[in-house]
């Protein structure tokens, strides 16, 4: 990636903004755009500052990373824009809702300074990035419970729309394999993959890959805990 990542840093905590201002603005081909110290914030910086990546706390004051999540990701004229969530526990409840919402990965605060820039090389690139090893943890916990009140991606239903190959590749992109993974799983080209999966947000109205994960588990095409799964 050649072009510059325009990134705001969305943290109530000055000290937190500042740190990762540092890092990000050391690294080329990324730039730190705006900060933010609240969610308002940040969606009014992710217009302004043209963001490409919006790195956004959960938990701040007046409007938090949730809603604002919800608000850039429903926001036709911020399509573009990539939300990736630092949460302080990999734990976090909170986090299946922000994927709900519209981000597009998230990561502990605690990660590594090199998987924090990878991982907004990554959300910029329009690839989900879901935190190793929590993951599947912390999706099959959360949804062991009712549905809350935020809407899931898409519509569960829906999945009958797709052919029998889209739901394999549904499935592949549900455990966290790449399109190149994917090919070599199903014998495709990477190509080949890449429109399979386009195709596959566009019936079911998913933002990006991320949603693509939740709504698999959702509709009960992959079961937490089964072999297969995610």
């Amino acid at each position: 990636m050649t072009e510059v990542i325009r990134v705001v840093l969305a943290d109530d905590q000055h000290l937190v903004r500042s740190a990762f201002a540092m890092l990000i603005t050391a690294t080329p081909h990324m730039e730190v755009v705006g900060e933010a110290c609240h969610g308002g914030e940040a969606v009014e910086l992710a217009r302004t500052a043209r963001a490409d990546v919006v790195v956004m706390d959960i938990r701040m004051p007046r409007l938090d990373g949730i809603e604002a999540t919800r608000r850039i990701a429903s926001d036709e004229d911020l399509a573009g824009v990539k939300v990736l969530v630092l949460t302080t526990y990999d734990t976090d409840e909170h986090i299946i809702e922000a994927l709900r919402a519209g981000a597009s990965g998230f990561l502990v605060k605690d990660t590594r300074p090199q998987d924090l820039l990878d991982a907004i090389r990554t959300v910029a690139a329009g690839e989900a990035l879901l935190s190793p090893g929590p993951t599947a943890r912390l999706i099959e916990r959360v949804l062991r419970h009712p549905p809350g009140t935020v809407p899931a991606p898409g519509r569960p239903g829906a999945l009958g729309e797709l052919s029998p190959r889209e739901r394999e590749v549904l499935t592949l992109v549900a455990r966290g394999l790449n399109n190149t993974e994917i090919a070599d799983a199903l014998v495709l080209s990477p190509l080949t993959a890449k429109t399979h999966v386009s195709r596959i947000m566009g019936k079911l109205g998913a933002r990006d890959r991320a949603q693509l994960v939740v709504l698999a588990y959702e509709s009960g095409l992959i079961v937490p805990g089964v072999s297969g799964g995610a």
